[in-house]
């Protein structure tokens, strides 16, 4: 995939990003939302791309813009899938907490697997050093044991990250018997994934279940970063069992692996609204603001690091 057009979606990150902060702290994570998903919808017919979004916001009955099956950029150029999270922890946004980004997905037509976002997914991901150490199916005892091992350190010694839900009672109780660090997060799986591949985030090993839409990004990035991603659906009701047939999920106990979620060559980008593990958040300065971000392409395992000055005249352009 063309590296110009991968740094043309950085703009659409950023643009998003710059958006939500401006309501960071405010307490409304719905306006904060709104802002990011308008922001970047703006920005996406001036790409040279025929995009089809199969990730987004929702279904085209249920929200305005950024709905699945939306077509994106000037019509022209490759066609491509898309999949976006205009605003992962809104919540967090809302409440000036930390770990707020926004993130894109590329991949060639077939790249990605088509699913429900919003049906959860029990995942487990691991930077480049856990490759092949850690599975889904094993016990938790087994998969801390041997990334321990090939890190050089005691299990107790490894950090885990998991959302803390109700559903994680148990898991987080098999953790504290073991001993290691957790690390709870009010959202924000996509931000953790992202983090279990820098060493100086602290954070070695993320577990839990969490929306499909967000393991198949990390999945995206994971493959890029050269970390690894395992997920098995986990439906909650009968509705969604039958969302996944739709979907052309025929095996629901299948255990997906990165390459299974994001296929072929991929990109991602992202930016941070809120500083966290991985990217720092929008700084805003009079006159105007700065922004962090990432871009990534599987075909060439580069990551680029952005730091991106934005200046301000009357409104902001995002």
């Amino acid at each position: 995939m063309d590296r110009n057009l991968a740094l043309e979606f950085v703009r659409v990150t950023e643009a998003a990003a710059l958006a939500a902060a401006a309501h960071m702290g405010r307490g409304d994570e719905a306006v904060a939302d709104a802002a990011a998903v308008e922001a970047m919808h703006r920005l996406f017919p001036d790409i040279e791309f025929r995009g089809q979004l199969v990730l987004g916001e929702g279904d085209e009955d249920s929200v305005p813009m950024l709905y699945v099956d939306e077509m994106l950029g000037t019509g022209a150029g490759p066609a491509i899938e898309v999949a976006v999270d205009a605003l992962e922890g809104a919540t967090t946004c809302a409440l000036g907490a930390p770990n707020a980004i926004v993130a894109i997905a590329v991949a060639e037509e077939g790249g990605f697997l088509r699913c429900p976002a919003d049906v959860y997914m029990e995942k487990i991901a691991v930077g480049p050093w856990g490759r092949g150490v850690i599975d889904l199916d094993k016990p938790m005892g087994d998969n801390l044991a041997a990334l321990a091992a090939v890190k050089g350190v005691k299990p107790q010694n490894l950090c885990v990250v998991m959302l803390d839900r109700p559903r994680h009672a148990k898991l987080l109780h098999e953790l504290r018997d073991i001993d290691v660090h957790v690390t709870l997060i009010s959202d924000g799986d996509l931000s953790a994934a992202l983090a279990t591949t820098r060493e100086e985030s602290g954070i070695d090993l993320l577990v839990g279940t969490g929306r499909a839409a967000q393991g198949i990004l990390a999945a995206a990035a994971l493959r890029c970063l050269g970390g690894e991603i395992q997920a098995r659906f986990q439906p909650g009701n009968a509705a969604e069992f039958e969302q996944l047939r739709e979907s052309g999920v025929d095996d629901i106990r299948k255990k997906y692996t990165a390459e299974e979620l994001a296929r072929g060559s991929v990109v991602f980008a992202a930016t941070g609204v809120t500083t966290g593990n991985y990217l720092h958040g929008v700084r805003f300065f009079p006159g105007g603001g700065e922004s962090h971000s990432v871009v990534m392409r599987s075909k060439s395992r580069t990551i680029r690091f952005l730091n991106t000055v934005h200046y301000f005249e009357e409104q902001p352009e995002y």
